[in-house]
């Protein structure tokens, strides 16, 4: 069995990484799929028609801002948290009595996440609605941690950073594909997927059943 190291690819998000994840989805989903495109601040980002994906990622985000805000709450300096994807091939191991099936990890991103969030998740939530509609506000937030001077200061990072990552994914999924395995099954998603919050902290290798 080939046992080198799938290749890691890692990106540094100043903003909510739904967008971003949604962008890795769209060129590593090998399955006949409606394209779909995400708006956030001026940009437009690819997506993908898939109810369970979507929730996953809403899943985990969500988590990534409470774990962010529980880190962070003494403080209105925001948080940092990671965010990884791991894609993974079935394959079938024989022994001696029976054949297994098991699933090997073939490429991960890593995603260090930054959040410049006010101390609570409503208030991280509202920011980011500010954020995507454009409304910088003529007062602070209910918590009173955000001014409209800094929702535009946020505003103008968070279009670098997204921009800078969507061009990233996009010079790596046209440069790399030599590493992705053959299609060998008809199921409707040929690779498994997991998306981990923290990774370090979470036996996500268990849980895959990987390596």
């Amino acid at each position: 069995m080939d046992q080198r190291r799938p290749p890691e690819y890692i990106l540094d998000v100043f903003a909510d990484p739904t967008s971003i994840l949604h962008t890795i989805f769209f060129h590593r989903y090998f399955t006949p799929i409606r394209p779909l495109t995400r708006d956030l601040l001026d940009m437009t980002l690819p997506a993908i028609d898939d109810v369970d994906l979507e929730t996953m990622i809403e899943q985990r985000t969500t988590d990534l801002l409470r774990q962010i805000d529980s880190k962070s709450s003494y403080s209105n300096q925001g948080g940092r948290g990671q965010v990884a994807i791991f894609f993974a091939e079935k394959r079938r191991r024989k022994t001696y009595f029976q054949v297994k099936e098991e699933k090997t990890v073939w490429e991960q991103w890593l995603l260090n996440v930054t959040l410049a969030t006010p101390r609570t998740e409503t208030g991280a939530l509202e920011l980011l609605s500010r954020l995507q509609t454009n409304d910088t506000g003529s007062g602070n937030l209910a918590d009173g941690c955000v001014s409209p001077a800094d929702v535009i200061k946020v505003r103008r990072a968070m279009e670098k950073s997204l921009q800078k990552a969507a061009l990233k994914i996009i010079h790596i999924v046209n440069r790399d594909k030599d590493h992705i395995p053959p299609i060998t099954t008809t199921d409707s998603n040929p690779f498994p997927y997991e998306i981990v919050v923290n990774p370090k902290s979470e036996s996500w290798g268990q849980t895959l059943g990987i390596f």
